[in-house]
Formats: C-alpha cells, sequence, structure tokens
C-alpha cells in the first residue's frame, strides 16, 4: 500500500513537474516574442522599411521557415511565406501584436469577427477593422484551399478570443504554486548575486590596499567622504543596479501565472520597450553622424597637435621664419587652435543629437545673450592683449612704466599683465588700459644703457662752469653710474630766481634706479654743501639783507639776519646756543 501511495505521488509529481516547466516555458517564450515585438516594431515608414529591408534577405535565403501567431500564450496558426516585400516573420508580430491588443476590447454580443473575400484573398476584420489577410501563396504553401484556410483562420482566432482564462480552485492553486515557485527562485538568484559580490569585493579590498593607496586617485571626490574602499563601493553600486533591474524584468514574470495580471504585465512590459525602443533607435540614427564627428575632431586635434609643434620649435628657436619674432610663437598657436576648434564645432553642431530641437536652440540663444552682454570689457581687454602681443612693447622681466606705475613685468594673459612695484607690490593692469595708456620700457633699449636725470636750481651768481664741474663730481662719485659713455650737464632754462640745469648719466642698472637716484641725490647735496653753494630750490622770494646763504656748512648762530635773531629769541633757541658754547668752553 505504501509502495503505491509513493508511486502516485511520484507520479503526481512529475505531472506537476511538467506542467509547471511547461508553463514557465510558455510564459518565458510569450514574453520574449511580446518583448521582442514590442522592441522590433517600427514607429516610422523608414524604420519599417530597414527592419523588412534586413529580414528579406533571411527570408529568400530559407523560404519554407515558419513563423507562428500568438495570442497569449497560445498559437493560432503559422506563416511561411512573404507578401511582396513583406517578411512572413514581421507579418506573424504585427498580427499577434495587433490580435493581443484587440482582444480585450472584443465583445462576443456586440463586435463582428468575419472574413471577407476578395476574390484573391481573404480579408479577417474586426468591425470592419483587417486584423490579418490570407492570400493565395498562404493556401500554395500548405496544399489546401484558400477559402478553407481562411475559415479555419478564423475559427482559431475567433475561439481564441471567446475563451475566458480558467478561475478554478484548481488552476488558481497551480497558478499560486507556479507563484511561489518562482518567488523562490528570484530570492534564490538575489541570494546568489549578495554572495557573489560579497566574495568579489574581498578581493577588490585587497586591489585597493596594493595598488590605489600608493598612486593617488582623483575619484575619491565624486564619492561619499566616509567611503573608505573605492573598489568596494563601485561594486555595491553596480550590485543595487542588478538588482534593480532583475526586480523590474523578473516581478511582472512572477505574477504573469494569474490571468487578471496578464494585462497589467503586457502593460508594464510595454512600458519598458518604450524607453529601450527610442534609446535604441535613436542610437542607430546617431550612429553615422558619430562617425562623423569622430572624424572630425580626429583631424581637428590633430591640426592643432601640428601647429603647437611648430610653436615650440619656433620658441625654442630651432625653426626661424623672417620677421616673425619667436615671443608670438605661443600666443599665435593659441589663436590658431581656438578658430579650429571653432571651425570644428561648427561642422559638428548640426550633428549633435537634439540640436535642432526648439528647447536646444532656446537654449543656445540664451547662452549666447548671456555672453554678449557680460563680456564687452573681457572681449575689449582680449583684443588689446592680441594687440599687445604682436605690438611687443615690453617682455617679460622688463622694467616698465604703464600710467605711472613703475615695475617688473612678471606675467602676460589675455587678459591683463600681471607688475611688480619697486616697493613689491602686486599689480594687475587690464590690457584695454595698457593699449589706451602710456608705456615706458626701461629694459628695451639697444645698448641696454638708459639715462637717468636729475634737475638742480642754482643763483645766477654761481658760474656755470663751477654748477657743471659740482655736478659732474658728483655724478662721477655715484655708483653704478658708467664711465662711458661720460655724464653730462644741460642748462635747461634761466628763471627768474635761479638757473635750471639738468644732470644726465648713463646706468645699465634700469631695475635699480630708486637706489641710484638716492645715492646721486645725496652725492649732489655733500659736493655743494661743501663747496659753499647754494641750491635755490624752492625759489626764496624775500630780498636779501645781507646774511649768509642757506648752506648748512656756512651757518653760524652769530651770522643770522636780525629777522632770524628775534625770532630764536621768541622760540628760546638763543638760550640753548649759550649754554651749548658755556659746556664747550668748559
Amino acid at each position: 500500500m505504501t509502495s503505491v501511495l509513493i508511486y502516485k505521488s511520484s507520479v503526481i509529481f512529475n505531472n506537476l513537474a511538467k506542467q509547471f516547466f511547461l508553463m514557465v516555458f510558455k510564459k518565458m517564450f510569450f514574453v520574449l516574442v511580446l518583448f521582442s515585438s514590442m522592441v522590433f516594431s517600427q514607429t516610422s515608414s523608414s524604420k519599417t522599411k530597414t527592419a523588412i529591408d534586413s529580414v528579406k534577405l533571411k527570408v529568400q535565403k530559407i523560404t519554407r521557415t515558419e513563423f507562428p501567431v500568438i495570442l497569449n500564450t497560445d498559437t493560432l496558426f503559422f506563416l511561411n511565406n512573404t507578401i511582396s516585400n513583406y517578411p512572413a516573420e514581421i507579418r506573424a508580430l504585427n498580427i499577434s501584436e495587433k490580435l493581443q491588443k484587440l482582444k480585450d476590447k472584443y465583445n462576443p454580443l456586440v463586435d463582428s469577427l468575419y472574413s471577407e473575400n476578395k476574390a484573391s484573398y481573404f480579408e479577417t476584420k474586426l468591425n470592419n477593422k483587417i486584423l490579418f489577410i490570407t492570400t493565395q501563396n498562404d493556401a500554395d504553401a500548405i496544399n489546401i484551399p484558400l477559402n478553407v484556410l481562411a475559415e479555419y483562420r478564423l475559427k482559431v482566432t475567433l475561439k481564441s478570443f471567446n475563451n475566458k482564462p480558467d478561475l478554478s480552485l484548481k488552476q488558481g492553486a497551480i497558478n499560486l504554486g507556479f507563484f511561489i515557485l518562482t518567488l523562490i527562485g528570484l530570492i534564490v538568484i538575489v541570494k546568489l548575486i549578495n554572495f557573489l559580490f560579497k566574495k568579489l569585493n574581498i578581493s577588490l579590498s585587497k586591489i585597493e590596499r596594493k595598488f590605489l593607496r600608493k598612486n593617488g586617485y582623483i575619484i575619491k571626490y565624486f564619492i561619499p567622504k566616509k567611503t573608505a574602499n573605492i573598489f568596494v563601493f563601485i561594486a555595491n553600486i553596480i550590485r543595487i543596479a542588478l538588482l534593480i533591474i532583475l526586480f523590474i524584468v523578473y516581478s511582472p514574470f512572477m505574477f504573469s501565472f494569474f490571468p487578471w495580471a496578464e494585462n497589467i504585465v503586457v502593460l508594464f512590459y510595454d512600458y519598458i520597450s518604450t524607453p529601450i525602443k527610442f534609446i535604441f533607435y535613436g542610437f542607430v540614427d546617431f550612429v553615422p553622424s558619430l562617425f562623423f564627428i569622430i572624424i572630425i575632431a580626429y583631424f581637428a586635434r590633430y591640426i592643432v597637435r601640428v601647429g603647437k609643434e611648430i610653436a615650440l620649435d619656433i620658441d625654442k628657436e630651432k625653426l626661424e621664419f623672417d620677421n616673425f619674432h619667436k615671443d608670438w610663437a605661443m600666443p599665435t598657436e593659441k589663436i590658431f587652435s581656438v578658430i579650429i576648434y571653432a571651425m570644428a564645432l561648427i561642422l559638428i553642431f548640426p550633428y549633435i543629437p537634439g540640436s535642432g530641437s526648439s528647447a536646444f536652440q532656446g537654449v543656445s540663444i540664451f547662452i549666447g545673450a548671456i555672453i554678449s552682454f557680460g563680456s564687452t570689457s573681457a572681449i575689449s581687454n582680449i583684443i588689446a592683449g592680441i594687440v599687445i602681443t604682436y605690438m611687443r612693447p615690453f617682455q617679460i622681466g622688463d622694467r616698465v612704466k604703464i600710467n605711472d606705475i613703475v615695475g617688473d613685468v612678471t606675467d602676460k594673459t589675455i587678459l591683463v599683465t600681471h607688475l611688480r612695484t619697486t616697493k613689491n607690490e602686486n599689480v594687475t593692469i587690464p590690457n584695454a588700459n595698457i593699449l589706451l595708456g602710456t608705456i615706458t620700457n626701461y629694459s628695451n633699449t639697444e645698448d641696454k644703457n638708459i639715462i637717468l636725470h636729475t634737475t638742480v636750481t642754482l643763483g645766477y651768481d654761481l658760474p656755470w662752469e663751477t654748477a657743471e664741474k659740482l655736478l659732474l663730481a658728483a655724478a662721477s662719485s655715484t655708483q653704478l653710474i658708467e664711465k662711458e659713455p661720460a655724464p653730462f650737464v644741460l642748462q635747461k632754462s634761466l628763471d627768474d630766481y635761479y638757473v635750471s640745469y639738468e644732470l644726465n648719466a648713463y646706468t645699465q642698472h634700469s631695475k635699480k634706479m630708486p637706489f641710484i637716484y638716492s645715492e646721486m641725490h645725496k652725492n649732489i647735496l655733500n659736493i655743494f654743501n661743501d663747496a659753499g653753494v647754494e641750491i635755490l630750490s624752492p625759489a626764496y622770494m624775500a630780498a636779501r639783507d645781507g646774511s649768509l646763504t642757506t648752506v648748512p656748512s656756512k651757518l653760524n648762530p652769530e651770522d643770522k639776519s636780525p629777522l632770524s635773531k628775534i625770532v630764536d629769541h621768541l622760540t628760546g633757541r638763543n638760550q640753548e646756543v649759550i649754554v651749548s658754547k658755556t659746556k664747550e668752553e668748559k
């Protein structure tokens, strides 16, 4: 008795297993056919023609291949011939999709499903809407009359439309069992994915410690701050993405065993296939444009690279051209690169996806307007920078004077010029101001000599020979003044109260002008004071009263004018003088 029960239970289990696998196979086949029909169905006449042309070659080679027309999970009939340029495979997919959409709307009390003879073929219609066509070639392929084949196809279609899902308790239990089995399969797959990625993370951690910690990486800036292992973080992202895709694709398949969920599953897969179709066909249409973009970008990059190599050779004086200075090489290369890339972008722009859309054009116009309104001064500085580059008024390292600012040029850019003044100040001057102002270059001279000059005013009672001799002596005793060419003196003007003498001296140390001027002025004061010569600067407006000059070395308290003595008496300076003399006598 026990053996009989075991045998019967094994037979029942085998039958259920066979039914389950058959059901799973049918469901998977239905899903794949439905999904492929959604993905490969064409949305425009051009795409349809392309797909038909591609399938036509296959049909011509395998003329007896049969393609099923499927409604839900049932095969209604087969197609094995073409209508003109309409391949049987595409016919079967389109008929299956059309029948699937119309079945749910079919009401046997209202709707009419029938065949209509059109002499050489039959049209199977639903309320005057053609479902499919049965041709003489279809009948000849299986050696039966055309009307018989059309009637058979009408009957199987009508039967499938009238079939209702089995809602019996037994079938519901079987469907629930299939659902539980597929759910267990989902859990097993999730566990397997997590197990495999756990093993993978161990290996990635070793790679992280050995490689990434030594070389440094920029990807760390794009991950959460508390993430210690980059590879493990990326692997977890991939694992989560796989699980999400699995749930999206597998979950509808689990519920497809229930009759009430079949339409929902079809609708769900339709939602999935729509963006996939859009991306797929968009990418296919973009492939020719992509090749065009790659070719243009490659040639633009090649031309720019050749120009850069030529500019580097000119800058290093390995290559020379007449009337082309080496400091023009790099700025010219940058301008040339901008022009080449701009031309390449103009050629590429029409081939960018979405470039012809109104939204893309609106954004482009908006960005262009912002740049135009906001870059007026920047454009003027850029143009001025280009002009200054080719004018060559100064080079980096030159001592210059720009708009009363004296300093050394530390950097030149397309927008501004940087100076370091004699007070060690960093000054940034816009190139437009430089172009409109005055530039004095103290370093750019042919013999590297510049003339330092200073003006001294002396009285008319002093012979000009004496004045010239004293000034030349002061120049000769100043450091960093060249002996050859020799210093010289110019009598610049004969003013109301004095004569203006200008001392000129050569030096090759333009960057030390403040120090040289200071030394020169000190030497002039010392030499003129020792010689007892009065420097009438500023001018004295009071008339002479017989007192001595204002030379410090020749002034004694007793020699002061009466007015000065009265001032000293009122301020108490005369008492200080008496006390100091008493101390000296003691």
